[in-house]
């Protein structure tokens, strides 16, 4: 008869797991707040360089807030050569909007339909949001590595002091 070997994830799930189990745990849960770090500094990056790219080639309109939702608002421009523009992704930095608003906006003159944003805002507004969610993510990253180190096997030290 064949001895059954457990596969190799039980040792997650049973009392005895491996020594360095919440080592590679709180190692995980680290370089998951890296990669949400990398994630944040993208996102001003991209927005500091979609700033850049309207600044480069400027178009000057004023615009009507057709909807806003969570995710984006939706405005329609008219260019100076008479075309309607309704930009896909929305525009860019559009906290306070409302439906039925009229706002200026600066677009890229080579793009119209790609890169538009609320006149006078740029990427620092960007700082705040991202900025929470790094330091929110830490404190979870922190609160976690702690609380896996003091759930780590115990020295011999810590041992004969509980009891």
């Amino acid at each position: 008869m064949a001895t059954q070997v457990p596969p190799p994830w039980s040792s997650l799930f049973s009392r005895a797991a491996p020594r360095n189990t919440h080592r590679r745990a709180a190692t995980a849960v680290t370089v998951i707040g890296m990669v949400i770090t990398l994630v944040g500094l993208l996102l001003i990056v991209g927005a500091w360089r979609d700033d850049r790219w309207i600044e480069s080639r400027t178009g000057h309109a004023t615009a009507d807030v057709l909807s806003v939702a969570f995710d984006r608002t939706v405005v329609r421009f008219d260019t100076p050569d008479g075309a309607a523009h309704i930009p896909v992704d929305g525009v860019l930095y559009p906290q306070g909007l409302e439906a039925g608003q009229r706002v200026r906006v600066e677009y890229d003159l080579s793009q119209p339909d790609a890169l538009v944003r609320v006149e006078g805002r740029n990427y620092a507004l960007t700082f705040l949001p991202v900025g929470t969610i790094l330091v929110v993510t830490w404190m979870v990253v922190a609160g976690a590595v702690w609380w896996l180190s003091r759930r780590g096997p115990q020295s011999p030290r810590r041992a004969t002091r509980a009891g």
